[in-house]
Protein backbone atom coordinates (compact mmCIF):
# COMPACT_ATOMS: atom_id res chain seq x y z
CA UNK A 1 0.00 0.00 0.00
CA UNK A 2 1.21 3.48 -0.62
CA UNK A 3 1.19 5.41 2.03
CA UNK A 4 -1.23 8.36 2.36
CA UNK A 5 0.44 12.05 3.01
CA UNK A 6 -0.72 13.46 6.40
CA UNK A 7 -2.57 16.27 4.69
CA UNK A 8 -1.99 18.76 8.11
CA UNK A 9 1.68 18.41 8.10
CA UNK A 10 2.00 18.91 4.36
CA UNK A 11 -0.35 21.64 3.97
CA UNK A 12 0.96 23.99 6.56
CA UNK A 13 3.94 22.72 7.67
CA UNK A 14 5.30 20.87 9.91
CA UNK A 15 6.95 23.50 11.59
CA UNK A 16 3.40 25.47 12.30
CA UNK A 17 1.21 22.62 12.90
CA UNK A 18 3.07 20.17 15.17
CA UNK A 19 0.88 20.34 17.93
CA UNK A 20 2.60 19.39 21.75
CA UNK A 21 1.78 16.11 21.92
CA UNK A 22 2.47 16.08 25.78
CA UNK A 23 2.57 18.90 28.79
CA UNK A 24 3.77 18.98 32.18
CA UNK A 25 1.83 16.48 34.22
CA UNK A 26 -0.02 18.33 37.19
CA UNK A 27 1.24 16.48 39.82
CA UNK A 28 0.84 16.40 44.10
CA UNK A 29 2.23 19.83 44.72
CA UNK A 30 4.19 20.81 48.11
CA UNK A 31 0.67 23.03 48.87
CA UNK A 32 -0.92 19.28 49.37
CA UNK A 33 -1.28 17.08 52.58
CA UNK A 34 2.02 15.32 52.80
CA UNK A 35 1.97 12.13 50.90
CA UNK A 36 -1.74 13.11 49.21
CA UNK A 37 -0.30 13.50 45.70
CA UNK A 38 -0.18 11.24 42.97
CA UNK A 39 2.56 8.65 42.98
CA UNK A 40 6.21 10.33 41.25
CA UNK A 41 6.33 8.15 38.42
CA UNK A 42 2.64 9.79 37.53
CA UNK A 43 3.36 13.36 38.70
CA UNK A 44 7.02 13.14 36.99
CA UNK A 45 7.20 15.87 33.81
CA UNK A 46 6.29 14.77 30.86
CA UNK A 47 7.84 16.42 28.13
CA UNK A 48 6.62 17.15 24.23
CA UNK A 49 9.96 15.92 22.61
CA UNK A 50 8.76 18.08 19.12
CA UNK A 51 8.68 21.21 21.10
CA UNK A 52 11.30 21.19 23.33
CA UNK A 53 13.49 20.54 20.13
CA UNK A 54 12.27 23.74 18.69
CA UNK A 55 12.78 25.30 21.81
CA UNK A 56 15.83 23.98 21.69
CA UNK A 57 16.67 25.26 18.37
CA UNK A 58 15.80 28.34 19.15
CA UNK A 59 17.77 29.03 22.21
CA UNK A 60 20.74 27.66 20.43
CA UNK A 61 20.65 29.88 17.48
CA UNK A 62 20.67 32.88 19.95
CA UNK A 63 24.11 31.38 21.78
CA UNK A 64 21.84 30.40 24.38
CA UNK A 65 24.01 26.93 24.85
CA UNK A 66 22.96 25.72 28.51
CA UNK A 67 19.07 26.48 28.24
CA UNK A 68 19.29 24.73 24.69
CA UNK A 69 21.03 21.75 26.60
CA UNK A 70 18.33 21.45 28.91
CA UNK A 71 16.10 21.63 26.20
CA UNK A 72 17.58 18.60 24.28
CA UNK A 73 18.23 16.57 27.21
CA UNK A 74 14.10 16.61 27.76
CA UNK A 75 14.33 15.33 24.45
CA UNK A 76 16.12 12.59 24.58
CA UNK A 77 14.63 11.89 27.93
CA UNK A 78 11.17 11.91 26.20
CA UNK A 79 12.30 9.83 22.81
CA UNK A 80 15.83 8.58 23.85
CA UNK A 81 16.14 6.86 20.54
CA UNK A 82 16.39 10.43 18.24
CA UNK A 83 19.82 10.38 17.11
CA UNK A 84 19.17 14.10 16.22
CA UNK A 85 18.02 15.09 20.23
CA UNK A 86 21.54 13.40 21.39
CA UNK A 87 23.33 14.86 18.36
CA UNK A 88 21.92 18.70 19.19
CA UNK A 89 22.56 18.35 22.63
CA UNK A 90 26.21 17.58 22.48
CA UNK A 91 26.88 20.51 19.99
CA UNK A 92 24.61 22.26 22.68
CA UNK A 93 27.15 21.18 25.36
CA UNK A 94 29.96 21.89 23.12
CA UNK A 95 28.88 25.72 23.14
CA UNK A 96 28.89 25.57 26.51
CA UNK A 97 32.29 24.45 26.89
CA UNK A 98 31.27 21.10 28.51
CA UNK A 99 33.62 18.93 25.95
CA UNK A 100 32.99 15.74 28.68
CA UNK A 101 28.67 15.99 28.31
CA UNK A 102 29.40 16.67 24.53
CA UNK A 103 31.73 13.56 24.03
CA UNK A 104 28.77 11.39 25.73
CA UNK A 105 25.99 12.92 23.74
CA UNK A 106 27.74 11.82 20.65
CA UNK A 107 28.55 8.93 21.47
CA UNK A 108 24.65 7.85 22.35
CA UNK A 109 23.47 9.41 18.78
CA UNK A 110 26.19 6.78 17.16
CA UNK A 111 24.63 4.20 18.89
CA UNK A 112 21.49 5.27 17.98
CA UNK A 113 22.56 6.00 14.31
CA UNK A 114 26.50 4.82 13.59
CA UNK A 115 26.10 6.30 10.29
CA UNK A 116 26.27 9.60 11.55
CA UNK A 117 29.29 11.48 9.82
CA UNK A 118 28.73 14.82 11.56
CA UNK A 119 28.25 12.80 15.31
CA UNK A 120 31.46 10.62 14.80
CA UNK A 121 33.05 13.88 13.82
CA UNK A 122 32.04 15.79 16.97
CA UNK A 123 32.45 13.05 19.10
CA UNK A 124 36.09 12.83 17.93
CA UNK A 125 36.74 16.17 18.27
CA UNK A 126 35.33 16.13 21.29
CA UNK A 127 37.90 12.86 22.33
CA UNK A 128 40.53 15.17 21.39
CA UNK A 129 39.61 17.99 23.44
CA UNK A 130 39.67 15.54 26.44
CA UNK A 131 42.72 14.41 25.78
CA UNK A 132 41.75 10.55 24.73
CA UNK A 133 43.44 10.21 21.45
CA UNK A 134 43.43 6.81 21.15
CA UNK A 135 39.62 6.93 21.54
CA UNK A 136 39.96 10.12 18.85
CA UNK A 137 42.55 8.35 16.28
CA UNK A 138 40.03 5.14 16.65
CA UNK A 139 36.72 7.34 15.15
CA UNK A 140 39.28 8.96 12.52
CA UNK A 141 40.23 5.53 11.57
CA UNK A 142 36.50 4.79 10.70
CA UNK A 143 35.69 8.07 8.96
CA UNK A 144 38.98 7.58 7.05
CA UNK A 145 37.62 3.81 6.31
CA UNK A 146 34.20 5.10 4.69
CA UNK A 147 35.55 7.81 3.09
CA UNK A 148 37.85 5.23 1.17
CA UNK A 149 35.15 3.44 0.73
CA UNK A 150 33.50 6.12 -0.89
CA UNK A 151 36.38 6.53 -3.30
CA UNK A 152 35.04 10.09 -4.23
CA UNK A 153 32.00 8.67 -5.31
CA UNK A 154 29.02 9.00 -2.90
CA UNK A 155 27.16 11.73 -1.91
CA UNK A 156 29.10 11.78 1.12
CA UNK A 157 32.15 12.12 0.01
CA UNK A 158 32.38 16.14 0.68
CA UNK A 159 31.35 15.61 3.89
CA UNK A 160 33.91 13.14 4.88
CA UNK A 161 36.72 14.75 3.90
CA UNK A 162 35.33 17.67 5.89
CA UNK A 163 35.18 15.55 8.68
CA UNK A 164 38.87 14.04 8.25
CA UNK A 165 40.39 16.96 8.25
CA UNK A 166 38.08 18.68 11.07
CA UNK A 167 39.15 15.54 13.39
CA UNK A 168 43.20 16.00 12.19
CA UNK A 169 43.20 19.74 13.40
CA UNK A 170 41.40 18.82 16.57
CA UNK A 171 44.29 16.06 17.50
CA UNK A 172 46.90 18.15 16.22
CA UNK A 173 45.87 21.14 18.45
CA UNK A 174 42.91 20.15 20.66
CA UNK A 175 42.73 23.38 21.96
CA UNK A 176 40.79 24.10 19.07
CA UNK A 177 38.67 21.76 18.27
CA UNK A 178 34.70 22.76 18.92
CA UNK A 179 32.00 23.49 17.00
CA UNK A 180 34.38 25.21 14.78
CA UNK A 181 32.59 24.12 11.32
CA UNK A 182 29.90 26.67 12.10
CA UNK A 183 26.32 26.47 12.47
CA UNK A 184 25.77 22.41 12.42
CA UNK A 185 23.39 21.36 9.21
CA UNK A 186 20.35 20.67 12.12
CA UNK A 187 20.11 24.72 12.04
CA UNK A 188 18.58 24.09 8.47
CA UNK A 189 15.51 26.85 8.18
CA UNK A 190 11.73 24.96 8.86
CA UNK A 191 10.89 26.20 5.13
CA UNK A 192 13.83 23.62 3.98
CA UNK A 193 12.71 20.96 6.55
CA UNK A 194 9.06 21.15 4.70
CA UNK A 195 10.76 21.02 1.50
CA UNK A 196 12.63 18.09 2.63
CA UNK A 197 9.47 16.07 3.96
CA UNK A 198 7.33 16.64 0.88
CA UNK A 199 9.81 15.45 -1.01
CA UNK A 200 10.57 12.28 1.33
CA UNK A 201 6.21 11.56 1.10
CA UNK A 202 6.37 12.25 -2.81
CA UNK A 203 9.91 9.63 -3.02
CA UNK A 204 8.11 6.79 -1.15
CA UNK A 205 5.12 7.41 -3.72
CA UNK A 206 7.71 6.90 -6.38
CA UNK A 207 8.97 3.47 -4.49
CA UNK A 208 12.33 5.58 -3.98
CA UNK A 209 12.81 4.60 -0.07
CA UNK A 210 16.54 5.01 0.23
CA UNK A 211 16.17 8.29 -1.43
CA UNK A 212 13.53 9.04 1.07
CA UNK A 213 14.66 8.14 3.64
CA UNK A 214 18.29 11.11 3.23
CA UNK A 215 15.24 13.33 2.47
CA UNK A 216 13.70 12.55 6.00
CA UNK A 217 16.84 12.84 8.02
CA UNK A 218 17.12 16.44 6.68
CA UNK A 219 13.33 16.98 8.28
CA UNK A 220 14.22 15.02 11.06
CA UNK A 221 17.19 17.40 11.86
CA UNK A 222 14.65 20.51 11.76
CA UNK A 223 11.65 19.24 13.78
CA UNK A 224 12.87 16.56 15.72
CA UNK A 225 10.81 13.64 16.70
CA UNK A 226 8.26 14.54 14.34
CA UNK A 227 5.34 11.79 14.60
CA UNK A 228 4.84 12.19 10.80
CA UNK A 229 8.78 11.82 10.39
CA UNK A 230 8.75 8.96 12.09
CA UNK A 231 5.92 7.06 10.88
CA UNK A 232 7.51 7.42 7.52
CA UNK A 233 10.75 6.59 8.11
CA UNK A 234 9.40 3.50 9.95
CA UNK A 235 7.33 2.81 6.61
CA UNK A 236 10.20 3.13 4.33
CA UNK A 237 12.31 0.75 6.39
CA UNK A 238 9.74 -2.33 6.41
CA UNK A 239 9.47 -1.99 2.65
CA UNK A 240 13.24 -2.10 2.55
CA UNK A 241 12.80 -5.70 4.67
CA UNK A 242 14.47 -4.05 7.88
CA UNK A 243 11.10 -4.75 9.99
CA UNK A 244 12.91 -4.68 13.41
CA UNK A 245 14.24 -0.96 12.14
CA UNK A 246 10.86 -0.36 11.13
CA UNK A 247 9.24 -1.17 14.24
CA UNK A 248 11.46 0.94 16.36
CA UNK A 249 10.52 4.14 14.47
CA UNK A 250 6.68 2.82 14.12
CA UNK A 251 6.84 2.65 18.33
CA UNK A 252 8.55 5.87 18.42
CA UNK A 253 6.30 7.75 16.72
CA UNK A 254 3.40 6.34 18.94
CA UNK A 255 5.55 6.90 22.28
CA UNK A 256 5.76 10.72 20.85
CA UNK A 257 1.39 10.77 19.73
CA UNK A 258 -0.13 7.84 21.05
CA UNK A 259 -3.25 8.63 19.04
CA UNK A 260 -0.94 8.63 15.46
CA UNK A 261 -3.53 7.18 13.27
CA UNK A 262 -1.21 6.16 10.98
CA UNK A 263 1.71 4.63 12.50
CA UNK A 264 -1.25 2.53 14.50
CA UNK A 265 -2.10 1.79 11.14
CA UNK A 266 1.16 0.83 9.75
CA UNK A 267 2.48 -1.23 13.06
CA UNK A 268 -0.57 -3.17 12.46
CA UNK A 269 0.45 -3.72 8.92
CA UNK A 270 3.86 -4.74 10.55
CA UNK A 271 2.16 -6.58 12.90
CA UNK A 272 0.02 -8.32 9.59
CA UNK A 273 3.77 -9.18 8.27
CA UNK A 274 4.72 -10.71 11.07
CA UNK A 275 1.86 -13.28 11.45
CA UNK A 276 0.80 -11.68 14.52
CA UNK A 277 -2.91 -11.55 13.98
CA UNK A 278 -4.07 -11.20 17.50
CA UNK A 279 -1.30 -7.65 18.00
CA UNK A 280 -2.95 -6.31 14.58
CA UNK A 281 -6.22 -6.79 16.19
CA UNK A 282 -5.30 -4.55 19.11
CA UNK A 283 -4.04 -1.89 17.00
CA UNK A 284 -7.05 -2.55 14.54
CA UNK A 285 -9.46 -1.95 17.84
CA UNK A 286 -7.34 1.58 18.85
CA UNK A 287 -7.74 2.76 15.37
CA UNK A 288 -11.73 1.97 15.86
CA UNK A 289 -11.83 3.49 19.51
CA UNK A 290 -10.65 6.53 17.54
CA UNK A 291 -12.94 6.73 14.72
CA UNK A 292 -16.06 6.98 16.13
CA UNK A 293 -17.65 7.07 12.93
CA UNK A 294 -14.84 5.48 10.79
CA UNK A 295 -11.61 6.25 9.17
CA UNK A 296 -9.25 5.28 5.97
CA UNK A 297 -6.67 4.05 8.25
CA UNK A 298 -9.08 1.48 9.97
CA UNK A 299 -10.64 0.34 7.17
CA UNK A 300 -6.91 -0.22 5.31
CA UNK A 301 -6.11 -2.19 8.53
CA UNK A 302 -9.09 -4.11 7.96
CA UNK A 303 -8.64 -5.48 5.06
CA UNK A 304 -5.05 -5.90 5.66
CA UNK A 305 -6.32 -8.36 8.55
CA UNK A 306 -9.01 -10.07 6.63
CA UNK A 307 -6.58 -11.17 3.70
CA UNK A 308 -3.64 -12.12 6.17
CA UNK A 309 -1.59 -9.57 4.76
CA UNK A 310 -1.37 -6.70 1.79
CA UNK A 311 -4.53 -7.17 -0.16
CA UNK A 312 -2.99 -5.44 -3.21
CA UNK A 313 -0.50 -8.33 -3.58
Amino acid sequence: MTPKATGLAVLCGLATCAAPMAALASGGGMGGSAGGGQMPSISAPQFDPVQEYRDGMTSYQAGKFKEAARNFEHVTEAEPREAHGWYMLGMARVGANDAKGAAHAFERSLKVDSTSIDSRREYAVALARLKQNDKASAELAALKSRAAACNDTCADAANLKAAIVAVEQALASPGAGSASLGAPASLASTAAGDVAYVRAVSLINEHRFVEALAALDEAEAVFGPHPDILTYQGYAWRKLGQLDRAEGYYKAALAVAPAHRGATEYYGELKVIRGDMSGARAMLAKLDGQCAFGCVEAEDLRRWIDHGGDPAS
